[in-house]
């Protein structure tokens, strides 16, 4: 039998809700509330996050418990309290799907509709609609496709995201960090600087999986999650998600893979999926294959793994492939590399007449193999040119538009775009590409003014002022790789 469809039939019935996840896509935000029930509001609120944690926290229980046991009663975990706080925690900007429906709209009567809701969904006369396709510009000057799912759609997916993800938390391996509770892109970046620097890692493999979301089988999806559960309503939901298509210039398609990327249940959908395809298997390779250090973080399809010896990385991406293709995926060609990186890779190279280490991405930065001021071996992080160059052009684009506005309002919305932009990016050894955005951003608004002022008097010890009125200044905000690793992993 083919491992990933071994399978156990223990059947358990478990009592739980849980605090829906929040979606790369969708993360949520405070709102304001009316006047006059804005306490009742808060207090049902409070009730319903102490129900759904406690019931949520029963599911992860007996998770944990019980590593094969089977769920075969969880739509009951799928109640108003969970129903109403995944709405909460929709965005009130998402843009809407095929339904038309805002969030603010939805919210005028919302107890009738999270109620008759529930009653579609428990009935089974809940019926998915398709999403709308819309598309983001990538670095490469492509375009990401994204699925916007319907307003009810969202809301339903968040509610069994969060019944499932209480499951599947408790099998999830520790090097997946992508769309989890707890785990940020920051813990990820973390345990491949100290995995590198700890470990006796030599090679790197950078693996791209070509157009993941779009790929995944939607069959193995179905079977991957009934490796955990058993009701079959919970099943169905999926499914309905998984074949509801996508509607674009007016044109419905029903695709027979892709999990919808955009949507709320797509990343939870792409952990399991990876989960068996990948984790099991490259752990099992490490322990049984593997003659030296290996280390692998992966962050949903991003995948990093590390060598001692380059015979173990040959051989692991070749193994890899053909594992990856046994699921309906494919490593990228050319954006999958294997590059010589970590304290002895200058060392080689220079032996061989080459330059220096080759350098990869993750994450948003470019990692470089470099040297502390005593000599020792460091991980180097620079933010990545190519999506600072895109976070310049939109700031460009919304400073046009708010061309007419007055200086002190732009100069703190600037302040809010830099500040965010600082608060992933300042990072150690960082701190040069946080200098060139801030000055970068400075002279785009510099432009600005000169273009609407008749003398076109704004030199640069103005903009200094301005600058130091309204744009922080680079600034380290995360501690260095290990001590954060060490205190997150006191092990």
């Amino acid at each position: 039998m083919h491992e990933a469809e071994k399978s156990d039939s223990v059947v358990v019935a478990v009592k739980p809700t849980n605090k829906a996840e929040r979606s790369a896509a969708e993360p949520a935000e405070p709102r304001t509330e009316t006047k006059g029930n804005a306490g009742q509001q808060s207090t049902r609120r409070a009730q319903d996050r102490e129900s759904v944690s406690q019931a949520l926290e029963r599911v992860r229980q007996v998770a944990k418990q019980g590593k094969k046991e089977r769920f075969t009663n969880l739509l009951h975990h799928v109640d108003v309290a969970l129903l109403r706080m995944s709405f909460r925690a929709i965005r009130r900007e998402a843009a809407p799907g095929v339904d038309g429906l805002t969030w603010d709209a939805y919210e005028r009567d919302l107890d009738l509709r999270i109620e008759d809701l529930h009653r579609r969904v428990h009935s089974g006369a809940y019926r998915a609609l398709p999403s709308r396709r819309t598309y983001i510009p990538k670095e490469d000057g492509s375009r990401r496709p994204l699925a916007i799912a319907a307003l009810e759609d969202k809301i339903v997916q968040r509610a069994v995201a969060a019944v499932l993800n209480a499951i599947h938390e408790e099998d999830f391996l520790g090097f997946s960090y992508g769309f989890r509770p707890g785990r940020s892109q920051h813990d990820a970046l973390d345990a491949l600087i100290v995995g590198i620097s700890d470990k006796k890692v030599n090679y790197i493999l950078d693996a791209d999986i070509r157009s993941f979301f779009s790929e995944v089988s939607q069959s193995w999806v179905i079977r991957f999650l009934e490796h955990r559960v058993g009701d079959a309503r919970i099943l169905r939901l999926v499914q309905k998600w998984l074949r509801a298509g996508v509607l674009e210039d007016g044109v419905l398609t029903i695709e027979e893979k892709g999990t919808g990327q955009g949507s709320a249940i797509s990343p939870l959908l792409a952990n399991i999926y990876l989960h068996y395809v990948f984790d099991l298997w490259a752990e099992r390779w490490r322990r049984r294959e593997a003659t030296g250090d290996m280390i692998m973080v992966r962050y949903a399809d991003d995948i990093v793994v590390g060598f001692q010896h380059e015979d173990d990385a040959r051989r692991f991406w070749d193994a890899m492939r053909d594992r990856l293709q046994e699921f309906s995926l494919t490593l990228h060609p050319v954006k999958t590399r294997l590059i010589a990186f970590g304290r002895f890779a200058a060392q080689k190279r220079e032996k061989r007449g080459l330059g220096k280490p080759e350098t990869f991405k993750f994450l948003g930065f470019v990692l470089i193999c470099d040297k502390t001021r005593r000599g020792d071996f460091r991980v180097r992080r620079k933010s990545r040119a190519d999506r600072m160059r895109a976070k310049l052009r939109e700031i460009k684009e919304a400073l046009r538009r708010r061309a007419d506005r007055p200086i002190p309002e732009t100069g703190k919305w600037l302040s809010q775009v830099v500040a965010g932009y600082f608060a992933y990016h300042a990072v150690p050894t960082n701190s040069p590409a946080l200098s060139a955005f801030r000055y970068h951003v400075l002279v785009l608004w510099r432009r600005q003014l000169r273009r609407r002022s008749q003398r076109a008097k704004m030199d640069w010890a103005h903009m200094t002022k301005l600058a130091d009125e309204f744009l922080p200044k680079p600034k380290i905000l995360h501690p260095w790789p290990s001590i954060r690793f060490a205190a997150r992993h006191p092990r």
